[in-house]
Formats: C-alpha cells, sequence, structure tokens
C-alpha cells in the first residue's frame, strides 16, 4: 500500500465545512479523487459521506470551502458530471432506451444519434434486446444497470455512485462489482464511490477515503495497489486484498456501536 500518487487529479475537494441546522457535518474536509481511478468513499453510517457527494455533484452547497473540477470551481450541477443513484431514479412510463437516452435529449441531441449511443451503453451494461421493455418489466439489478447506462451515456467525466448495489442481491452485486472494474479499466472515467461495504471498497477501488464519524474529515487514504493488475476472480484471494480488509476493520470498529 501506499499513500502517494501522482496521477492528475480531475476532482479537488478543497477545505469543505458543511452545517445541517448547526450541527457540523463535514469539517476542513479535503481530498483529490485522481483522474481515470475510482475512489470509494468509505466510513460508518453517517458520517458525511452522501453529502459530500452531492455537495460535488453540485447538488447541495458547501458552508464553506469548494469543489474544483478539471481546474473549474463547482457552483452547481454540471454536464461533466453524472450521478447513479441507489434507489435507480428511472422514468417508469419510459422504455430502457428511452431512460438512458433522456440526458442527451435534454442537451437537444437528435434522436438517431442519441438512440445510437443508448444502444451502445446498453449493451455494455449487460441488456442488449431490453430496450423496448419498461421498468417494472425488470429485475431489480437489470433496474440499477439501466441507470447506469444513463449515467454513461451522456458522457460526463465524473460518475458519482452512491451506495448503487446495495438494493439488489449479493450474486447480482458481485457480478455489478465485476462490470465496474471493467467499466473503470475500459471508460477512463473518475468514479466517485459510495459503500458501506469494506469488501466492496477494496474489491473495486483504486483509492480509499476513510472518513471520521461525523463532523467529518479525512482519517486515512489508502491505495491498494498489489492486486489491482490481477483478474476479477482472483481478488478476493489475494493475500494484500484480506489484509487490507482486515486493517480498515480494525480502523472502524470502535465507531460500529
Amino acid at each position: 500500500m501506499s499513500n502517494q500518487t501522482t496521477s492528475v487529479n480531475a476532482v479537488e475537494v478543497r477545505n469543505v465545512y458543511k452545517n445541517y441546522n448547526e450541527v457540523e457535518a463535514l469539517q476542513d474536509l479535503s481530498l483529490d479523487f485522481p483522474k481515470g481511478e475510482l475512489t470509494s468513499l468509505l466510513g460508518p453510517s453517517g458520517c458525511g459521506k452522501t453529502t459530500l457527494l452531492k455537495i460535488i455533484a453540485g447538488l447541495i452547497p458547501a458552508t464553506s470551502g469548494g469543489v474544483i473540477i478539471n481546474g473549474k470551481t463547482v457552483t452547481g450541477p454540471g454536464p461533466d458530471r453524472a450521478f447513479v443513484f441507489q434507489d435507480f431514479a428511472l422514468l417508469p412510463w419510459e422504455t430502457v432506451i428511452r431512460n438512458v437516452s433522456f440526458g442527451l435529449e435534454l442537451r437537444g441531441v437528435a434522436k438517431s444519434e442519441r438512440e445510437a449511443i443508448a444502444e451502445k451503453y446498453i449493451a455494455d451494461v449487460g441488456l442488449a434486446g431490453f430496450e423496448q421493455k419498461f421498468p417494472h418489466q425488470l429485475s431489480g439489478g437489470m433496474r440499477q444497470r439501466v441507470g447506469l447506462a444513463r449515467a454513461l451515456s451522456v458522457d460526463a467525466e465524473v460518475l458519482l455512485m452512491d451506495e448503487p448495489f446495495s438494493a439488489v442481491d449479493e450474486q447480482t452485486r458481485r457480478k455489478f462489482q465485476e462490470d465496474l472494474l471493467n467499466l473503470v479499466k475500459n471508460e477512463n472515467k473518475t468514479f466517485l464511490f459510495v459503500t458501506h461495504s469494506i469488501e466492496e471498497a477494496v474489491y473495486l477501488s483504486d483509492q480509499i477515503a476513510l472518513l471520521l464519524p461525523r463532523p467529518s474529515r479525512v482519517s486515512e487514504i489508502i491505495r491498494p495497489t498489489g492486486f489491482r493488475h490481477k483478474d476479477v476472480d482472483s481478488i478476493r484471494r489475494d493475500s494484500e486484498y484480506l489484509d487490507i480488509v482486515d486493517r480498515i476493520w480494525d480502523s472502524l470498529r470502535t465507531y460500529v456501536e
């Protein structure tokens, strides 16, 4: 493990504070997210992981401090970011292809072009043949794949993922994790990933940011390196993977009630 990186940072969080009704959620939090990598935010429940993600997305303002993406200060939502929600957030009256192409439609992309882009990402997430289905005709795992395809289709540079796999069964979750590793490798986008699962964070991440309980700050940055080049089936058996999982649990167990 190494705490150093020479990567270019796509996202820079600088001295961010966030207060809710006099409750301090984030306190002087600074964190870099390297370009083209997946960074997990991991910490006890209520430590501000989702709050930080929403500030980066521009959905809520910081009380003080700021966020810089590719050299530009965040002042609100923008086309450089896409959000993958925990609860799918699909349009129930629209087909899969309309849901996936919706963001492109809002940007004024011509129908033929946006449908071609949507079809590509529908296939990439394993849903080829389901383009004309409606959300109620899909399993929970399939609906989450639609949400991921929608985020990918707008070609945002930064994908923000708030516990996207928590609502699916364990088998589907593992398949999602494998697919996400391949997307990180092939898409050259920057992924910000919130999870409560230590194993998931270590399995997926180029970088893990451990957050302290409220008011949240960064406790430690961990960069797993020894097994990142291995095939997805071998990672969970790697000794470094197991050691990092145990180490993180030792760091967090004192905060578990």
